[in-house]
């Protein structure tokens, strides 16, 4: 068994060393985060690990505060008919007693350096270049260590990515990665390791499985995510609600049903983020933002459909918000619940008698209510922008979760899937539903190949 390599991740204070070091390892709750500088005051360290094998280290560090002092500090050591070389001069500074009181944060980021096998150095691409960095990189360099910069919030507006990246070269830093810790790249990670792969030939092999471990992880994730949201379409699909012909009964009947699929919503937002490493607080169906709208306070607004390119329809179907989503069937025929919703705000079913004094006359027995077509097509396509929006945050993020309008056709027109309408015929298939069996295999193929399709 190899020895896991060592990572010092060091940077100026508050340029995002915790925050990439949440992003790496996935976990929200390391360190913490926050736009206060010097927030880091000592040492924290994380494990990767394949296989129950630890193949890497990560040491979060506390920023550089006053790098310009300590290198003038530095370039006095030197005794007469001396020349240090970076190392020994940095040990003479970490024995002595400056290192405890006026630096002691910059010691406890050398230390850390001294005893890993290379850093990571943080940079806030947003940020000038100054002459503190170039004082930052020299004393680091003392250490005589790899470094390889990372350039973070690079997709933020105005950052200064390539005056840094001419900046660097003059120092004869070459080999950079560029990784947002709040919006990584799909393909950041990957980088980032082959990176460093370069630097350290010997970590080559270790480095190499970690990266494959990571995207076997990552299919993993979309797969389990793909599943979770074919079960949500499943269960509403099967859902059923029994409504007499009554006025009052058939309210409480819409009111039941649209909870029901509103709470099966949320275990489904829930799940997604437990998945993806994300807190339950970190969102909820009723308030993730569009980049462009609102996510929706209601499933079954007509507003909402229409924000995410979904046909309302015309006439009583589309002015009934009320009730859209909801089919009443009669018989063999399917009576969107909008206009059954609409006609009872109108009074006395008036507006129904379009209809026909048959279909009126059914409306007086027991009747089943079950979702209607286009709330199926809302819900997939909430939860796959959702799912899309996880995978493209960082762990380090602390804003809202913005869910992006979805730019392709699918789901929003045509046939649905096949999966879909055989589960309108078993509501047995739904835990929405009163004594479901849940583990009949029918119901599993049929999850399975609706992941498959989303």
């Amino acid at each position: 068994m190899t020895k896991p390599l060592k990572l010092a991740v060091v940077g100026h204070t508050n340029v995002g060393k915790t925050s990439l070091l949440r992003t790496l390892t996935r976990d929200v709750g390391f360190g913490e985060v926050s736009h206060r500088p010097s927030t880091t005051r000592h040492v924290e360290g994380a494990r990767l690990s394949v296989d129950g094998e630890a193949l890497l280290e990560l040491y979060d560090t506390p920023g550089l505060e006053d790098a310009i002092a300590l290198l003038d500090y530095l370039e006095r050591l030197d005794r007469p008919g001396e020349r240090l070389d970076g190392p020994a001069r940095t040990e003479r500074f970490l024995h002595g007693s400056e290192a405890r009181q006026r630096f002691e944060q910059e010691a406890k980021v050398l230390r850390q350096l001294l005893a890993s096998d290379a850093g990571l150095y943080v940079i806030d691409a947003r940020e000038p270049v100054l002459a503190k960095y170039r004082d930052e990189l020299e004393v680091l360099n003392g250490c005589g260590k790899p470094l390889l910069p990372v350039l973070n919030f690079v997709a933020s507006p105005g950052h200064r990515e390539e005056q840094w990246r001419e900046a660097l070269a003059r120092l004869g830093l070459h080999a950079l990665v560029r990784f947002d810790s709040v919006a990584p790249p799909e393909d950041g990670e990957r980088r980032l390791y082959e990176s460093l792969a370069l630097l350290l030939e010997h970590a080559r092999p270790s480095l190499q499985r970690l990266v494959e471990d990571q995207q076997q992880q990552r299919k993993v994730r979309q797969q389990s995510g793909q599943r979770l949201i074919a079960e949500l379409l499943i269960d509403c699909a099967a859902c059923r609600r029994s409504v007499a012909g009554d006025r009052e009964g058939v309210e409480a009947a819409i009111r039941g049903l649209h909870d029901a699929i509103r709470q099966r919503e949320q275990k489904c937002v829930q799940a997604l983020l437990k998945l993806y490493g994300f807190r339950p607080e970190d969102a909820a169906a009723t308030d993730l933002p569009l980049l462009d709208g609102r996510w929706g306070d209601d499933l079954f607004n007509p507003e909402t459909l229409k924000q995410l390119g979904v046909k309302v329809g015309s006439g009583i179907a589309a002015g009934a918000a009320a009730g859209a989503g909801v089919d009443l069937l009669v018989g063999g025929i399917t009576l969107g619940l909008a206009a059954l919703a609409g006609a009872i705000a109108g009074g006395a079913l008036q507006t129904a008698r379009g209809y026909g004094s048959r279909l009126m006359g059914k409306l007086k027995g027991q009747r089943e209510l079950t979702v209607d077509d286009n709330i199926l097509r809302l819900l997939a396509l909430r939860q796959r922008q959702l799912q899309q929006a996880l995978e493209a945050r960082g762990h380090a993020a602390m804003g809202s979760i913005e869910v992006a309008t979805p730019q392709d056709k699918s789901w929003r027109q045509g046939k649905l899937p096949e999966a879909l309408g055989k589960a309108r015929a078993h509501p047995q298939w739904s835990p929405l539903n009163p004594q479901p069996r849940l583990n009949q295999a029918e119901r599993h193929e049929q999850i399975e190949q609706l992941a498959r399709q989303l």
